[in-house]
């Protein structure tokens, strides 16, 4: 079943360039959808600082929702909430308006990211949710997604920005001499930056999510 994602900036109000941090963002999805063109709706600003997209399976969500993170540079943060359930489209004279459970859904998994961010869990950035009228085995898919983000989300979120673009690249396949040309520094740097940063697990989980 499709996927409904909805994504905020962390602290959009207290950014100094609100303008600046939107290009960036924009860039970084843009980037995204390129490397993995898989979104059957692509991430697209909707009031604020928010964007919705639609992805076909759990899998691509959260594969692209990883690569998005590490895409990021530093001065911009966002909060995913993915929402399992149907969706459906409201007419109305100035376009069809996107709604149904699972966009309520992934209202409630942004609602709840939020809570564990400022509370249990500072690193959360990404939460699933599955309607309740969802069978047993999606909201089973829920739990176990949930489960590796909160990983997942620690291990991205201690990572500095060149450690997450050294990782983005590793999920493509790039070689560490590759990458160590492209930040001018020495294969061996680039070695002991993704084992420090426990970037190994996070490529390898990104390739049990690949499409």
């Amino acid at each position: 079943m499709p996927v409904a994602v909805t994504v905020d900036i962390v602290g959009s109000r207290r950014i100094p360039d609100r303008d600046a941090a939107q290009r960036l963002l924009d860039d970084a999805i843009a980037r995204v959808a390129d490397d993995l063109p898989v979104a059957e709706v692509a991430l697209h600003p909707i009031v604020g600082d928010e964007l919705q997209g639609v992805y076909p399976t759990l899998d691509a969500a959260l594969a692209t929702t990883l690569l998005l993170q590490l895409a990021l540079p530093d001065v911009v943060e966002c909060r995913f909430g993915l929402g399992v359930g149907a969706m459906g489209l409201v007419p109305s004279a100035s376009g069809d308006i996107p709604d149904g459970p699972g966009w309520w859904a992934a209202r409630a998994a942004i609602d709840r990211v939020h809570a564990l961010q400022q509370r249990a869990v500072p690193s959360a950035r990404t939460w699933v949710a599955a309607d309740a009228s969802e069978p047993d085995a999606a909201q089973a898919a829920a739990r176990s997604a949930n489960a590796y983000l909160l990983a997942r989300d620690e291990i991205v979120g201690a990572m500095s920005e060149r450690a997450r673009r050294l990782t983005y690249g590793r999920c493509f396949g790039a070689t560490q001499r590759s990458l160590a040309a492209q930040e001018g520094i020495t294969q061996s740097a680039v070695s002991q930056l993704l084992a420090a940063a426990g970037a190994a697990s996070i490529v390898e989980g990104y390739r049990l999510l690949e499409p």
